[in-house]
């Protein structure tokens, strides 16, 4: 029968143990900074959530996004296409060829809303009339309507039926409402 005396030295187990694991971390930590510097350095250069190629559709869910994300960064979205449904919804001060295309954004959990939307500037403008629906295509431009304003350029328009989903809602948990409540 063999008898096996094994001796273990603490401290010295304690540093291997240490040394391995801290070559272990930055190993990791190395590993982790290669990819994410190397994902940003290969990220598209244009943040745009617009295409620029392409006619991007507003929906119900994204509208309100897109529409706050356009209006803080107005230069990096002209030329975009998009298209999207809303109601007429004129102001004494605008032109005869402009109008909002509105939606009603709901702010409170009782539904009370404000009036969103895009300046919009269309040559047959006034062949629709206040409340009436349209879906609309169009190319966004930088103007002024008191300041800087994204203003979209109408390549098409039709009237439409008011739709089912016809609110839309803030574009996110920070979002502070600037306007009286109605």
């Amino acid at each position: 029968m063999f008898i096996y005396n094994v001796k273990i030295n603490g401290s010295k187990t304690f540093k291997y143990f240490f040394i391995t694991i801290t070559l272990v971390i930055i190993i990791i930590v190395g590993i982790v900074s290669f990819k994410v510097f190397n994902g940003a350095n290969n990220a598209p250069k244009n943040s745009s959530c617009l295409p620029q190629n392409k006619v991007t559709k507003l929906t119900t869910a994204n509208y309100t996004t897109v529409l706050k994300t356009v209006h803080d960064n107005i230069d990096s979205y002209v030329g975009c296409h998009v298209n999207f449904t809303g109601y007429i919804y004129r102001v004494s001060d605008l032109k005869e060829t402009e109008f909002i295309l509105a939606r009603n954004m709901i702010i409170s959990s009782n539904f009370q809303a404000v009036v969103v939307g895009f300046l919009c500037d269309c040559d047959n403008a006034k062949d629709f009339k206040n409340d009436d629906w349209v879906e609309v295509t169009g190319k966004i431009t930088k103007g002024n309507y008191h300041g800087d304003m994204p203003i979209v350029k109408i390549t098409e328009i039709k009237k439409v039926e008011k739709p089912n989903d016809e609110f839309v809602y803030p574009p996110d948990e920070s979002y502070i409402p600037t306007s009286g409540i109605l």
